[in-house]
């Protein structure tokens, strides 16, 4: 299996994730606060099929 660098945009958008998830977790935020750990899977998730997309 060949790795790739995610493209820019894919990398923002799953640290823009991040951050509203740990954000979350700071701050009580209604939705994002319960679901914080999910949310920042996700942001994991998304970076991780970036990296395994080709072109993306």
């Amino acid at each position: 299996m060949n790795l790739n660098a995610p493209s820019q945009t894919l990398f923002i958008v799953a640290v823009v994730i991040a951050v509203i998830a740990l954000l979350g977790q700071i701050i009580a935020i209604p939705f994002v606060s319960v679901y914080a750990f999910w949310i920042l899977l996700l942001a994991f998730i998304i970076l991780a099929v970036g990296v395994m997309m080709r072109g993306t």
